[in-house]
C-alpha cells in the first residue's frame, strides 16, 4: 500500500501554526470510553480508557505526550480513527495525568516503561484474541520505542506493529531546542502544568521540593534536575536523558514501526532525524516518513480551511492496517 501524500495546509504556514492548531481550534466531539482503574505494584494506579469493539476486531493502544490527557486532540482523534475502522482502542494514562492525582511520590517520565508493561498486560487479558497496535505521541512516543527496544524479540504476546508520533528521539538536545525562539512558549506551559502539579503533590508529601527550588525553575532543564530525576533514581537532568532517550534503543526495536515526525518539529532539532536515518538504514523494522513542515503532533492538510485534513489519524491508521493485511496474507 502506497503511503497517503501529505501537502501542509497552504493557511497553517509554519512549524507553530501546525503544532498550535490541533489544541487551539480543532473542535471533534470526546469519545464516549469506560474507565478503568488497575494497581501498581508500588501502591499507585493507572487508570485505562477503553472503547470496546466486535470480539477479535484490533485494538489500538494510544500513549499521550507530556501533560497530555483523555481529552487531547490527538487522543480524540485517533480513538475517532479506530472507531471508524471498526477497531477496539485503549488510552493509557500517565500516573498524575488522570483527573485524580496520583498516590505515590513519582511521578511519570519520558523513560519509564514499567507502567506501559503493566497496562498492556490487562488490556492483552481484556482482548486476547485481538491484534494489538500501538501508537504514542511525543514523550509517549518515546516511551513505546524505548519499550519496544528494551523488549525486543519478547515484545508482549498480540502486539503486531506500532506508529511513533512526533518523538524527541533525544532528550537532552530536545531540552536544549525548546529553549529557544517561540518555542520557550511550549516550554513555559509545561513548566506551568508540571509545578502546579509539585505544589500540589507537596500537600502530601512536604518534603517532596524545596519551594523556592520549585519556584526558580525556568526551563525543562531545570525542571528534570530538580524534580525528575531525583524523583525517579536518575543523578541529574543529563543522566537521566541519556537513560531514557529513545534513539539509543531503536536499533532493538523487532516489530515493524512507523515514526512519523517533521523536519520542523519545533521541539527537535533536525539534525536529530539525520541520526534517526542511520540508525533505521541498519534496522528494516523501523520505517520512516519525516515530511518537511508539520510542526509538533500537526500535520494538518487540505486546501479548504473549512475542511482541513488531518494527517496523524490517517497516517497511523493506513500503516497499522497494512501491517495486518500483510500479516494475514503471509499466513
Amino acid at each position: 500500500m502506497t503511503a497517503p501524500r501529505y501537502s501542509t495546509a497552504w493557511w497553517l504556514p509554519g512549524a507553530h501554526l501546525q503544532t498550535l492548531w490541533g489544541k487551539l481550534f480543532r473542535r471533534q466531539p470526546l469519545q464516549n470510553t469506560r474507565v478503568e482503574r488497575i494497581d501498581t505494584p508500588d501502591g499507585d494506579f493507572l487508570d485505562i480508557h477503553h472503547v470496546d469493539a466486535l470480539p477479535g476486531a484490533p485494538h489500538l493502544v494510544l500513549f499521550h505526550g507530556l501533560e497530555g490527557t483523555i481529552r487531547s486532540h490527538y487522543i480524540q482523534s485517533m480513538l475517532g480513527e479506530a472507531g471508524r475502522r471498526g477497531w477496539g482502542a485503549s488510552v493509557v494514562i500517565f500516573r498524575s495525568c488522570s483527573e485524580e492525582m496520583n498516590r505515590t511520590r513519582r511521578f511519570y517520565h519520558s523513560g519509564e516503561t514499567s507502567d506501559m508493561a503493566l497496562a498492556l498486560e490487562r488490556i492483552r487479558d481484556t482482548v486476547p484474541s485481538s491484534s494489538i497496535l500501538l501508537a504514542g505521541v511525543s514523550l509517549g512516543g518515546n516511551v513505546l520505542l524505548k519499550f519496544l527496544g528494551e523488549t525486543g524479540d519478547n515484545v508482549p504476546s498480540g502486539v503486531k506493529a506500532a506508529v511513533a508520533i512526533s518523538v524527541p528521539f533525544d532528550l537532552s538536545r530536545s531540552a536544549r531546542y525548546i529553549d529557544r525562539g517561540f518555542s520557550r512558549v511550549y516550554q513555559k506551559h509545561f513548566i506551568r502544568s508540571l509545578s502546579r502539579k509539585a505544589t500540589l503533590k507537596r500537600k502530601t508529601f512536604p518534603d517532596l521540593v524545596d519551594p523556592a527550588h520549585l519556584a526558580a525553575i525556568r526551563t525543562m532543564r531545570d525542571f528534570d534536575n530538580t524534580m525528575t530525576a531525583p524523583l525517579h533514581g536518575f543523578t541529574d537532568a543529563e543522566d537521566y536523558y541519556a537513560r531514557s532517550s529513545s534513539l539509543g534503543w531503536l536499533g532493538r526495536i523487532r516489530i515493524n514501526t512507523l515514526l512519523l515526525s517533521a523536519v520542523d518539529d519545533p521541539f527537535l532539532p533536525p539534525q536529530v532525524l539525520d541520526d534517526v536515518r542511520a540508525v533505521a538504514r541498519r534496522n528494516p523494522r523501523l520505517h520512516l516518513d519525516f515530511p518537511r513542515h508539520g510542526g509538533h503532533a500537526g500535520f494538518v492538510g487540505g486546501w479548504n480551511p473549512l475542511k482541513p485534513i488531518y494527517y496523524i489519524e490517517r497516517r497511523t491508521g493506513d500503516f497499522l492496517a497494512e501491517q495486518l493485511m500483510q500479516m494475514t496474507q503471509s499466513n
